[in-house]
């Protein structure tokens, strides 16, 4: 049986589910590295520059202020692309197959 003109079968066809995943598994991939980097970057920075992670900072050395402060909006940043991104890239799909379908409508 064929999809009704019309209908949004074509935006949960497979391949339509597996380009939206494939691209969300880039986001999450990327999101994640970045997490990692500042998740492992400062004891990196601690044991390679212990000089200047000792330098104050509002009362606080650089690490604990990086740690205390500065992490939890990092996080939030980065959460905040992932969904703002993810949004995007739903919308970019679903604009692409309503173009595609289009197309095919104004050929016959």
């Amino acid at each position: 049986m064929e999809p009704r003109k019309g209908s949004n079968a074509d935006i949960h066809s497979e391949a339509f589910l597996h380009s939206l995943m494939r691209r969300q598994l880039r986001l999450s991939i990327t999101c994640s590295v970045t997490f990692l980097i500042a998740l492992l970057g400062l004891p990196l920075l601690n044991y390679f520059f212990p000089e200047l992670m000792a330098v104050r900072v509002f009362g606080f050395t650089l690490t604990w202020f990086v740690l205390g402060v500065l992490f939890f909006p990092f996080v939030w940043l980065i959460s905040w692309a992932f969904i703002k991104r993810s949004i995007a890239l739903e919308e970019r799909e679903v604009l692409e197959v309503e173009g595609e379908r289009r197309g095919e409508d104004s050929d016959k």
